[in-house]
């Protein structure tokens, strides 16, 4: 990997922190402190067998299947606008998308008058279902694996 590549990795993963800073602050102005859009007029799947599969036994809600989405067709945005499409590409957008996942969840805690670090357990978040060493399980998968991705796309 060259300079150039650890320097554009570096405003990548700088971009994926800023914007996930701001989602956070945009979901805590919308939820309050009632996370997983607990108080949000919007419809729910709840006790689904594929939600445990597939979304981590969480509920399903309207708001978060538009957003979801809507973040990942921004981070696919720079691929189209350019048409600049690669599988190297696609592996960077897909490993930004995880990155700001995390970041963003960890900020809404952090950042959310209503919660801050010390309520960061899943006592106060039950809405993440498995925890493991202080965290989501997701933390722990999507966290290495989206580095992992990142760097394996500037390769």
């Amino acid at each position: 990997m060259t300079n150039a590549d650890l320097m554009s990795m570096a405003y990548t993963l700088l971009s994926v922190f800023v914007l996930g800073f701001f989602f956070a602050k945009l979901e805590i102005a919308i939820e309050g402190d009632a996370g997983w859009a607990e108080n949000l007029p919007t419809w729910r799947i709840e006790g689904h067998w594929l939600l445990d599969i597939f979304w981590g036994g969480r509920v399903m809600t309207g708001y978060h299947a538009w957003a979801f989405s809507i973040i990942a067709l921004f981070f696919h945005f720079p691929l189209v606008f350019s048409a600049d499409y690669s599988w190297q590409a696609e592996i960077r957008a897909l490993a930004s998308i995880m990155l700001f996942w995390v970041i963003e969840d960890f900020l809404w805690f952090v950042l959310n008058p209503a919660f801050g670090f010390k309520r960061f357990e899943k006592t106060h978040a039950n809405w993440h279902k498995n925890w493991v060493a202080g965290a989501p399980i997701e933390y722990w998968i999507f966290t290495p694996l989206g580095f992992w991705l990142m760097v394996l796309s500037y390769s």
